[in-house]
């Protein structure tokens, strides 16, 4: 059954809930809801674990508010933690890993931190998009061209070939995408202009941390996770095999490595 938390603006996410045991909060990433984690939520489950899943603000059964700000996005995932229990464990997928490390950075409770393919752009492994990229997405979705948004934020934001676009265009998932346009500023900037690589700010995470990456995956986003385990205090590095950035498709590749990490 679906719940609802305030955040400290009183915003209501909504969440549900998996299993019992220790708690372990699903922060899914660009053009993803609870739905998307909610298959991970129940191998977790399965392990022995509370799994939450929730709708990120603007999605979902959650609000939002007039002007969105990545503190509004944090302060949602503290009231979670404190509705669980008041501490959790955190996992978190492409731009939600990066909320992930945010949260924890700033010394929310957080047990533990196990984040996929954060999409941080380190120097060289990639061309960066252009600083006013969050401008434009929104231009488009002003004028009401929702097509135009996702485009720009998979070309650009995510570097996906023009010919993948449009065999997403072509496919059932991109009405699901344009579904959920109008969150992409969100996750445009969670990852900040040029998607740069904050060493010294994750440095200040105390809490265990995991980086994974798929071994079918981008090599840019392979080094973004082994610069995350690097920069951490306490953070290692592994690669899930046959993977790419869809990992949540097969949520059961992730069970060992998750609920060895978590326990």
């Amino acid at each position: 059954m679906t719940a609802t938390v305030p955040s400290a603006d009183g915003t209501p996410i909504a969440f549900d809930t998996y299993g019992s045991g220790s708690p372990v909060l699903l922060v899914g990433g660009a053009v993803n809801d609870r739905t998307t984690v909610a298959a991970l939520a129940t191998v977790l489950a399965d392990a022995g674990f509370t799994a939450v899943a929730f709708d990120r603000r603007g999605r979902g059964d959650s609000g939002d508010a007039p002007v969105y700000s990545v503190e509004r996005e944090i302060d949602d995932v503290a009231a979670l933690i404190e509705t669980v229990g008041g501490q959790a464990a955190v996992f978190g997928h492409s731009s939600g890993a990066i909320l992930s490390l945010e949260a924890a950075a700033r010394g929310l409770p957080i047990t533990k931190v196990a984040v996929y393919e954060p999409p941080f752009i380190l120097d060289g492994a990639r061309p960066r998009p252009a600083p006013d990229l969050v401008d434009r997405v929104n231009a488009r979705l002003s004028a009401d061209d929702r097509d135009g948004a996702v485009e720009l934020f998979l070309t650009e934001g995510t570097g996906a070939p023009a010919e993948i676009v449009a065999a997403m265009k072509a496919a059932p998932v991109w009405g699901w995408f344009t579904g959920l346009a109008h969150t992409l500023p969100y996750d445009l900037t969670i990852c900040g202009p040029g998607n740069p690589f904050p060493a010294d700010h994750l440095s200040a995470i105390t809490a265990p941390a995991l980086s994974l990456s798929g071994g079918a995956g981008e090599a840019w986003m392979k080094a973004a996770a082994q610069a995350v385990a690097t920069a951490v205090a306490h953070g290692r590095w592994e690669e899930v095999p046959g993977q790419d950035h869809g990992v949540l498709n097969a949520p059961e590749s992730l069970r060992e490595v998750l609920t060895t990490f978590l326990k």
